[in-house]
């Protein structure tokens, strides 16, 4: 069965917790399960804070990849749409808050499991608890944006890079005329129009940069906050 993030185009496949092309990262993997969605990952030794337990930071990277990853297979099926359709959805943090309930276990199978608590306009609420032998250690609520279509690219250059990531997909590396569009040259645009709109923030720097305050791109002038 495919993943959430097996149809995700090469262009936003390198993410050190969901990116299928990232041979450094966690490379999640989820999948519905009834209303619900489901990870499981297995720390390796050197993923501790302290002998026997599990890095926090670990816990809030595997929330923050797997809410966003259900965010995506939520806004399409309410569309009623296949995650392989275009125009394709994809979503990064505006906000990202996570309780530890208890210290995580290393050495143990971990489970996260999501529910999708709300969907307005371009932002979906999912909130996911995290299992180490059936007993829940950290929940975490994470507000997902959609990402623009034409986000990181010029929109045509956006929609021929998912293209030709399926292209290659369908045919192994062979290249195709899509592929060599998509990677051809030319300038690229930066979309510094992006601005979601901003959740309640949990922190002085809560989410990602995609959530931070215009005050907080910009620098402080004057060497003064």
């Amino acid at each position: 069965m495919k993943a959430f993030q097996d149809y995700y185009a090469d262009d936003v496949a390198h993410c050190y917790g969901c990116g299928s092309l990232n041979t450094h990262g966690h490379r999640i993997r989820t999948h519905w399960d009834g209303d619900e969605t489901v990870t499981r990952f297995t720390p390796l030794p050197f993923h501790t804070a302290v002998p026997g337990f599990v890095y926090g930071g670990l816990i809030a990277s595997l929330v923050d990849c797997h809410s966003t990853g259900s965010a995506a297979a939520a806004m399409y099926r309410s569309q009623g749409r296949e995650m392989d359709s275009l125009p394709a959805l994809r979503f990064v943090t505006g906000s990202l808050q996570v309780n530890y309930l208890k210290p995580t276990p290393l050495g143990v199978e971990l489970e996260l499991r999501g529910r999708v608590k709300e969907i307005k306009g371009r932002q979906v609420v999912v909130e996911t608890t995290v299992l180490a032998r059936g007993v829940a250690t950290a929940t975490g609520v994470v507000v997902a944006v959609q990402m623009p279509e034409n986000f990181g690219t010029s929109g045509g250059d956006r929609r021929d890079a998912v293209r030709a990531s399926r292209c290659r997909r369908r045919r192994g590396q062979a290249p195709c005329l899509v592929a060599r569009r998509a990677s051809g040259p030319g300038p690229r645009r930066r979309n510094s129009a992006f601005a979601p709109a901003r959740p309640a923030a949990t922190g002085r720097n809560a989410g990602c940069l995609f959530g931070a305050s215009s005050r907080e791109k910009r620098g402080v002038k004057g060497g003064k906050r």
